[in-house]
């Protein structure tokens, strides 16, 4: 394995995770959370553990993000605050 690829990768996920959790606006925290799911879904590739992966890639970014922006559609976008 390529080491430095994790640790990009990682470092990713841990910034999308952070700006997931401090963003105000929703439709931009349902994306981050579908680019979130999406790194993990590498993470696991990378690992070896391909079944995983793919079922973080369908649910995880696949479907729950889809469920998600329907969601927001569904609201009010932005926060008064």
């Amino acid at each position: 394995m390529i080491w430095q690829l994790d640790l990009i990768i990682l470092v990713l996920v841990i910034v999308c995770a952070i700006a997931a959790i401090n963003v105000k606006d929703l439709l931009s925290a349902a994306i981050l959370l579908g680019a979130y799911s999406f790194l993990l879904c590498l993470l696991w590739a990378i690992m070896g553990a391909v079944d995983v992966a793919f079922t973080e890639a369908t649910v995880g970014a696949g479907v729950s993000t889809v469920f998600c922006v329907a969601a927001v559609f569904h609201t009010t976008r932005r926060t008064t605050d």
